[in-house]
This record gives structure tokens, sequence and C-alpha cells, in this order.
């Protein structure tokens, strides 16, 4: 790993450290100072656009774990996310569980959910895994509309109140921001560190050949369940501050296209990269908006029925042009972008 000019290693704590350097310390606590002051300054129409990011980022590192690091497509993200939101909403509205506790047994259900759809994985994998992940991306929503309708309220909207801590409660785009955007910041660094260590090298190993990974002793079971356990709790704790967050979820929120998208973000942000995740999430959610606010000058050039049909289909356009791009002329997505301009400066002024 390049260092800048006159940066040197002494130790193994230092080159393992995420942070290595006191520039580094200055700059990390700056960007923290810099974006915790945002709802200070900001409207809250972009306080939302930067909340939907931060639960949008939560779920796609809890996929780049199982796909970009334990190399298990999985097409049931947004499934998992579902079992969240509804997890927690069920614990706050019918068994009075308080926010501070049906976030951390929301994430749990939903884990245990996909330790039960990634049992296939050990006889599976490829394309026949990818199905059947997408079985349960059917078979969840199914069951929250057809199964104790009066408690899930079927394909009608489900009220979650607001998230109550401390006996304040986080009711604005401004409140909110101070609960989503903190536990973003904590699960990028946790997946972070996971990656590191002993059991994210077991899921790399897992990932570049499974059966060399289990002649050295790695046991596919354990860690292919546990990639399962791990990303789908990340994907309910994304559920549950997606629920809390939007105060109304259903069945329709959490679909297949959701899901896609996710696989996506880890396509164009580059396998197993937190920064490159973590980039293109800001990046695709950026483009969705920006389509969303543009579909409607359509109607100023063609037909409405027209326009209405070529906005519905903007979106998954833009966004399979998106990954086509990517996939043909970056195949690494943007973290190797990334890793370049921090080579760039590492060395400079010394380039060779």
């Amino acid at each position: 790993m390049y260092r800048p000019c006159g940066v040197f290693d002494e130790t193994y704590s230092q080159c393992m450290a995420i942070i290595r350097t006191k520039k580094h310390w200055i700059l990390t606590i700056l960007a923290l100072a810099i974006l915790f002051s945002l709802p200070l300054f900001l409207s809250g129409r972009v306080l939302h656009f930067i909340n939907l990011v931060g639960i949008t980022m939560i779920a796609a590192q809890g996929l780049n774990l199982l796909t970009g690091c334990a190399g298990q497509i999985s097409l049931g993200q947004s499934a998992f996310m579902a079992v969240g939101a509804y997890s927690s909403a069920l614990l706050c509205v019918h068994c009075g569980f308080p926010f501070w506790l049906a976030l951390p047994s929301s994430a749990l259900i939903s884990g245990l959910v996909g330790v039960v759809v990634g049992t296939p994985s050990l006889r599976i994998k490829g394309f026949y895994l990818a199905m059947a992940t997408l079985a349960a991306q059917m078979i969840i929503p199914w069951l929250v509309i057809n199964v104790r309708t009066d408690l899930t309220g079927g394909s009608n909207a489900l009220l979650v109140p607001a998230p109550v801590l401390f006996g304040f409660t986080f009711s604005s785009q401004q409140s909110l921001f101070y609960l989503i955007i903190p536990l973003t910041c904590l699960t990028l660094f946790l997946v972070r560190n996971l990656m590191r260590s002993r059991i994210g090298r077991a899921f790399i190993a897992v990932r570049d050949n499974d059966l060399a990974a289990e002649m050295m002793g790695i046991s596919l079971l354990k860690y292919k369940l546990l990639a399962f356990f791990l990303s789908s709790v990340y994907a309910g704790l994304a559920g549950c501050l997606w629920a809390h967050w939007m105060r109304a979820i259903s069945p329709d929120q959490f679909n297949i296209l959701e899901s896609i998208w996710f696989l996506g973000m880890i396509i164009v942000g580059g396998m197993g990269s937190v920064v490159g995740v973590a980039f293109a999430t800001v990046f695709i959610k950026f483009f969705d908006i920006v389509i969303t606010l543009f579909s409607p000058s359509l109607t100023s050039f063609m037909s409405p029925q027209l326009a209405q049909d070529m906005a519905a289909g903007l979106g998954p356009f833009v966004f399979g042009f998106i990954i086509l791009v990517f996939l043909i002329l970056e195949p690494r997505g943007l973290a190797h972008r990334w890793d370049i301009a921090k080579a760039y400066f590492r060395l400079w002024p010394f380039k060779y």
C-alpha cells in the first residue's frame, strides 16, 4: 500500500490502521465535522436525499459483504429489508417495544431469515443460488400480503411511529439525519474492519475458490451462512431505519427492482470495496433523483401519454446503461478510479 512521500510504517499496527497518518486524522475529523453540521444550513429536501442515501448505503454494504466479499450472489436484499422493516413496525406497534430495542431485534430477525434463505448456498452457487434468493424475494412480500393481514396491513400501508430515543422524538429530516447518518458511518467502519479480519479473509478465500478454501481448513458451512447472516442483518437494520423514516411501509416498497439496484451499486462501486460501494450509492441515487426531476419536462415536446411512458422507463434505462458502461470500460468500478487518484497524490511529486 502506497504512503505519502516521507511516510513509512514502523509497526504492524500502523500498517493495518485505517487512518494512518496525522494528516489523515485531521482530514477525517474535519470531514465528520462538516458532515454533521449539514443540517444547520441545508434544506429538508436535501436532507431527505442524504437520509435516503444513508439507508441505501447500509443495505448495499450488506450485499457487498455477501456478494462482493464472499462471492454469494443474492437477488433478495430488498426482501430482507422488508423483514427488518415489518419486524420493527410490528414490535413497536403491537408489542410496545421502544425503538432502541426494536432496532437490534429487527436486524437479528432479518439475519436469522437470511440464514434460512442462505442454506441452499451449501449445495448450489452461481445462477442457481441467485434463483434461490429470488424465490425469497417473491415469498417474503407474499407472506406480508396474505398472512395475518390484521397485523401487517396486507397490501395496504402500515403506519409506523416516529423513533424515540432518550425521550427525544425524531420526527423531522434534520433530527432523523442525526439518527441515520451516525449509524451509516458506524456500519461502514464495521464493514471496513470486518474485511481486514480473519472472517473477511475467509470470505475472500471462499469467493476466489471455495474448494481450495475448504482444503485449507475454512468451513464453508460456517462462513457462507455467516455471510448471509451479516448481509441480512445490515438489510434488516436498513429496513428498520426505512420504516421509521418513511413512517408508513407497504410491500410495494421492497420489490425485485430494488434488489437489482443494490446489485448494480456494488457492480458500479467495485466488488468488495467499501469506499467504492459508498461512492456508487451516492452516484446512482443522485442520477435517480435527476431523472425523476427531468421526467416531467418531457411533456413539453411530446404527447402526455408518450411522455408518461418514457418517464416510466427512463430510470431503468439509464440505470442499465450506467451498469453496461462500467462493465465495459471500468469493470473494477469506482473503487479502481479512487485507488488511482490516491496513488497519484501519495506519490506526488515523485511520479516515477
